[in-house]
């Protein structure tokens, strides 16, 4: 549990830093003579730096572990924080908040570390509460900077362009006490850390271009990507664009605005651990089938909120409608991630980097295309945003695993249709005559569950993994 709690609590406090500018965004735009561009591009940067560390902590997290990567990630980001207190222009502005934005790859390191420490029947809920409680963090930031900004303006008499400023440095400062904690306390698997496990030989150090190899030609990443976009993707977006929507909108003040703001980050406390909960649920009943549905269901109704959010006419209205939505994006983003550890074993941390950092790149298109300049209103971007999530969830009905099958096909009949096939075809014959197979066949054996029902227990006799079977034959069936 040490691990659990550093994980959330690592990527909550990154979550703090890379928003923070958001609910000080009436005050910042006013010292920096910020236009409606400038802080559209401000909040497409906050995003985008995420999609290529994001990339890499994946690589980070397959290769040398997720404690590493968090807590140097960290340490490494905290500078650009301190940063902002001292941009003037638009343009520091900018590439401040690109810069800062990195440290969201730590969401990867949050994901692997629970893909890794939990089984596979509840690995749903663990993804979803670790990362719905560092996603709080988003909620968080939109309550803390208005009340140190109020502090340090109105109590220690700071002037407001200097009290906004003094205000990162909190968020900078936690940043560096969490990346020594993780460093100190943390543990990348249940067995110990990787560089002790690979000097004992109880873990295979993998080759990248395998790994990265592996997880691109396996099209689900692809899809579960581009899902991603329209459900944490929406998630940062609204982030950055939420609070500024009910200032501007119905005249509130920072503070009131900000708190409404927090809800809907806060809301990630109980909807993503929910959505993780619900896809377990699913996988116990239906198997995978019912994971997928299960993402589906709760993907398009969070779109069909947005939608309502964006046409409200009254403040208690957009209120509901945003919870209303705010539930159904972050469920969805457990739910998504219920499924992501089945996908691939060899190829998690990458997939899972891939997962999140079109995330990142569906937020930073949708701020793009709806949010960057004066051509839309705020109401009608949040009302096409919705539009996209329906859309783009439709693709989820293409994933298919020939062992547990998809949303409207049953698994194949075929022998070979197994799950030891299935994870097996990421290795050659070479590496199986090694053994380095080994925990993916365990893996393998215990992702039965996710045939669902009675089906599980029909099939629950294990697998010995140096028998014949199609995971070390000469018939594997690939991803």
């Amino acid at each position: 549990m040490r691990t659990f709690h550093l994980s959330w609590l690592s990527f909550s406090t990154c979550f703090v830093s890379t928003f923070a500018a958001a609910p000080l965004l009436p005050v910042i735009r006013d010292n920096l003579d910020l236009t409606t561009q400038d802080i559209g591009n401000a909040g497409i940067a906050s995003v985008s730096g995420s999609i290529f560390s994001r990339l890499a902590m994946g690589a980070v997290c397959d290769l040398i572990g997720p404690r590493y990567g968090c807590a140097f990630l960290m340490m490494l980001s905290a500078p650009t924080v301190f940063g902002m207190s001292l941009i003037s222009s638009a343009g520091g502005f900018t590439v401040a908040r690109f810069l800062i934005g990195f440290s969201l790859a730590t969401f990867v390191s949050c994901q692997y570390w629970m893909s890794s420490m939990f089984n596979s029947k509840i690995v749903g809920v663990a993804n979803g509460a670790a990362a719905g409680w560092g996603n709080m963090g988003g909620g968080l930031t939109q309550l803390l900077m208005p009340l140190l900004y109020d502090f340090i303006n109105k109590s220690l008499g700071f002037t407001p362009f200097t009290a906004w400023r003094i205000s990162f440095f909190i968020p900078g400062v936690l940043q560096i006490v969490m990346g020594i904690a993780v460093l100190i306390l943390g543990q990348d698997l249940p067995d110990g850390n990787f560089q002790t496990l690979q000097k004992s030989g109880d873990k295979v150090k993998d080759q990248f271009s395998k790994v990265f190899k592996n997880a691109v030609c396996n099209y689900r990443s692809w899809i579960f990507a581009l899902l991603y976009g329209y459900s944490m993707g929406v998630e940062l977006t609204t982030d950055n664009v939420i609070a500024e929507y009910f200032y501007d909108r119905f005249n509130l003040t920072l503070h009131a605005a900000g708190s409404i703001a927090a809800a809907f980050g806060f809301a990630n406390i109980v909807a993503r651990p929910l959505g993780g909960y619900l896809s377990d649920q699913g996988a116990k009943m239906f198997g995978m089938r019912g994971r997928l549905w299960t993402v589906w269901i709760v993907q398009t109704c969070g779109g069909l909120f947005c939608i309502w959010l964006g046409r409200a006419g009254s403040l208690p209205l957009s209120i509901v409608a945003m919870v209303a939505f705010s539930f159904c994006a972050q469920a969805a983003c457990g739910a998504i991630f219920g499924i992501i550890p089945f996908v691939s074993r060899r190829s998690l941390g990458i997939i899972s980097g891939m997962t999140g950092a079109g995330g990142n790149l569906g937020s930073g298109l949708t701020q793009l295309l709806f949010f960057s300049s004066s051509k839309y209103s705020k109401e009608m971007g949040i009302t096409l945003m919705g539009v996209m999530i329906v859309v783009c969830t439709m693709p989820v009905c293409l994933v298919y695993f020939p062992q547990w099958g998809g949303m409207f096909f049953p698994a194949s009949k075929k022998e070979s249709a197994t799950e030891e096939a299935y994870y097996g075809a990421e290795w050659s014959s070479e590496e199986k005559q090694k053994g380095l197979h080994i925990n993916s066949m365990k893996f393998a054996e215990n992702s039965r569950s996710e045939r669902g029902g009675r089906l599980y227990l029909v099939a629950s006799a294990p697998t010995p993994p140096d028998a014949t079977s199609p995971a070390n034959g000469n018939t594997p069936l690939h991803p």
